[in-house]
């Protein structure tokens, strides 16, 4: 049982994909955690579009139904988005599982009907929006459970259910999971999130040491996502530790604008960078997909609206054809940070020039974002989830979650 089953890459939408050595122990393992959350047995009909490279489409998707004994319809490409709902009408579906964007487009293009017989649908891989949620609920009368979890632990971490559930959370922590809060320098709330049980992967495969599965030091995996946990224990994502910036001693959350942003300009798809500044440590850049100019004036009210610093606003903006993807829909951030390189950011129309000073701090402000997905996965966003200051934003598109 713990000889490696399988050798799972990462997405790679942070840097270069590592090779994660899961093993029998672990996949099964973490498909019994799930169960004690979820009520699922063998009259349910399992629908899944998701691709097994994936930790989330091959556990959930793939094994949990031979280990349930259930019926499974996998479909090759989630990006079918007219031909999903059909089929999960057609084949009776009461179980489905999918990430934000690719259930977006979905639900978009469902009638009402196709999700009848549906009972739980889990999104994981990236953070749900409200938007999506509450598409859900109006058009197609479903409410949408949210997973967390990253692919060195096979990979769901938290799970929200009926009995488990806080708007805006990405539920409770599974059964047999120890955890720990790890202090980040320059958050104000949470820390980084450490994980150890019998779910957890047998280590690494990388191209330093070829064929040597190298282990978590002591069984603990790092995982880099900042998060807190409240009294209840509920788990609230706040976003990657790599995607912080230290502006004027703050650290401010890439994420949090984002969803204001999206939020702002609902459809597009765009990103947050963060540049070295002589004067603040690092800047921010909004990056957007198209020809259409945003009104940087008009995100500096939106964060101010969604509660968050003067600083968190971009100030500076690039223009680029099209942002580059990951398999699942997520931004290709090293990809991005490549393209852009080269390129120098430019006041947004009828924004603010990069010499005004911002409220709290009278220096010179900063800014960026960016992208554009295809036009079948575009769709509104209805509300941010961001709020307080910029360490405590909600989660961002490049968190993972349940895999």
């Amino acid at each position: 049982p713990d000889m490696a089953a399988v050798v799972v890459f990462t997405s790679g939408s942070e840097g270069r994909p590592k090779g994660v050595a899961l093993s029998h122990r672990n996949l099964l393992a973490n498909i019994h955690q799930a169960k004690s959350f979820v009520e699922i047995n063998e009259d349910d009909v399992l629908f899944n579009p998701m691709p097994a490279f994936h930790a989330f489409g091959l556990n959930v998707g793939l094994v949990l139904p031979l280990v349930t004994g259930m019926r499974s319809y996998s479909h090759v490409n989630p990006l079918h988005v007219k031909a999903v709902p059909e089929l999960i009408y057609d084949v009776k579906a009461t179980v489905v599982v999918g990430t934000d964007a690719f259930a977006a487009a979905w639900g978009r293009n469902a009638h009402p009907y196709d999700f009848h017989d549906v009972r739980f649908m889990l999104v994981g891989a990236e953070k749900l929006k409200a938007s999506t949620a509450e598409l859900y609920v109006r058009k197609l009368n479903l409410r949408l459970f949210e997973g967390y979890g990253v692919t060195e632990a096979s990979p769901i971490l938290a799970l929200g259910s009926r009995m488990r559930y806080r708007d805006g959370s990405v539920g409770r922590f599974l059964p047999d999971l120890e955890w720990r809060l790890d202090p980040a320098p320059g958050l104000a709330a949470g820390g980084r999130l450490a994980v150890r049980g019998p779910n957890v992967m047998l280590g690494y495969l990388l191209a330093d040491r070829p064929g040597e599965i190298q282990p978590p030091p002591d069984g603990w995996h790092v995982t880099g996502d900042v998060v807190e946990v409240d009294d209840g224990g509920f788990v609230w994502l706040r976003g990657r530790l790599k995607r912080f910036a230290k502006i004027s001693g703050e650290m401010v959350s890439l994420a949090a604008v984002e969803e204001v942003a999206g939020t702002l300009w609902p459809g597009r798809t765009l990103a947050v960078l963060a540049r070295p500044d002589l004067v603040r440590g690092e800047r921010l850049t909004l990056v957007v997909a198209g020809s259409d100019r945003p009104d940087l004036g008009q995100l500096r009210q939106a964060v101010r609206a969604a509660g968050l610093a003067d600083l968190c606003a971009p100030k500076s903006l690039i223009m680029i054809k099209s942002l580059p993807m990951t398999p699942l829909g997520k931004v290709n951030l090293p990809a991005l940070e490549a393209m852009t390189a080269g390129l120098e950011p430019e006041p947004g129309a009828g924004g603010v020039a990069d010499d005004e000073p911002d409220d709290e701090l009278g220096g010179e402000p900063l800014s960026e974002l960016g992208g554009e997905p295809p036009a079948e996965l575009e769709g509104p966003s209805v509300e941010s989830r961001a709020g307080g200051d910029c360490s405590a934003a909600g989660a961002g598109s490049n968190g993972q979650q349940a895999g």
